[in-house]
């Protein structure tokens, strides 16, 4: 049985989709972008947009129960590769260096609303 997973903490969907959803411990979490959840404004720059997409997803770890130290897969859609080490440095920064979840980052020619990143993630309840 699956349990959706919503916090106001996250922006909402903007699809026919949930931001999370929690089967047998495991939770999926939906592709986030770096939308400030109480404004609905765009974080702008890769820097700033990475931290607001880190930051939605902790929100939604944290509804069901979970931190970062839970996930255990990440996929990274990058608009522009070059963005690469900014944004590895600040997606580090959230995680347990001794526990890093599997991840593969892809370029994309286009992401929701025009952003630079967009990130899901795959959670255990261990």
């Amino acid at each position: 049985m699956k349990k959706i997973i919503s916090t106001t903490n996250a922006p909402a969907a903007i699809g026919p989709y949930a931001q999370a959803n929690f089967a047998n411990g495991i939770l999926y979490i939906s592709g986030q972008i770096p939308v400030e959840p109480s404004t609905g404004k765009l974080a702008e720059g890769i820097e700033k947009a990475t931290h607001q997409v880190m930051k939605n997803l902790e929100a939604i770890l944290s509804e069901a129960g979970l931190s970062f130290k839970n996930v255990v897969k990440s996929t990274i859609f990058l608009k522009n590769m070059d963005d690469f080490a900014v944004m590895n440095d600040i997606y580090a920064s959230y995680l347990d260096a001794e526990n890093f979840p599997a991840r593969e980052t892809v370029q994309v020619s286009c992401l929701p609303k025009n952003v630079d990143i967009e990130i899901s993630m795959i959670a255990h309840q261990f």
